[in-house]
């Protein structure tokens, strides 16, 4: 890759990490839940799933991680579990990346209908990780990093299961919308980067 891609792509990143940080931060709803805590309803990871799509795994997971992280670390409710948010987001790209790029090799397609449906495939798949892990890591890192009761932890876990689902299913309908819509615009430019 030489200078003037990578710039690209680190360009890239770093506004689809803003993307995912402004949709997380001030288009979410916040549901409060006893002991201070909070989830949210939120479309965040659907700049993190497009990004994996635009950009390939590696990028797309750290711009979902940088954008979201650092949206905890500004929010007193999420800032103790900003770690957790890095790794999750990471592996959301890494997985969306993996099958859009090295299973489905989309970014080498011009056929719309192979890529809207590995782009559906991808997404989903990125996304159902979260749906399974986000809760159950946040259970035992609530209980075991953070100290909090079991009573309270499991209770979290199950109210961020359905939201985390709620989530998925419009962070995938919006990301399969976005990305086939400015898929071919981006293409048309030459902003749309080879991922390797």
């Amino acid at each position: 890759m030489n200078k003037q891609t990578r710039l690209k792509k680190i360009s890239q990143t770093a506004l689809l990490a803003a993307l995912c940080f402004v949709s997380f931060t001030y288009l979410q709803i916040k549901i409060p839940v006893p002991g201070g805590d909070a989830t949210s309803l939120h479309i965040g990871n659907t700049f993190c799933v497009l990004a994996a799509l635009l950009l390939g795994g590696w990028y797309g997971g750290l711009a979902g991680a940088i954008g979201m992280t650092i949206a905890d670390i500004i929010d007193p409710v999420y800032i103790m579990v900003a770690p957790k948010t890095f790794i999750l987001k990471l592996c959301i790209g890494l997985i969306t990346g993996l099958i859009a790029h090295k299973i489905a090799n989309i970014s080498e397609s011009n056929d719309k209908k192979y890529i809207l449906k590995w782009s559906i495939i991808a997404s989903i798949g990125g996304l159902a990780f979260n749906v399974i892990a986000d809760p159950i890591v946040g259970f035992f890192y609530k209980q075991f990093i953070l100290g909090q009761p079991q009573d309270a932890a499991a209770i979290l876990a199950k109210l961020s299961a359905v939201t985390t689902f709620i989530n998925a299913v419009v962070s995938t309908i919006l990301v399969v919308v976005i990305y086939n819509a400015i898929r071919p615009i981006l293409k048309k430019s030459g902003l749309l980067l080879k991922v390797e």
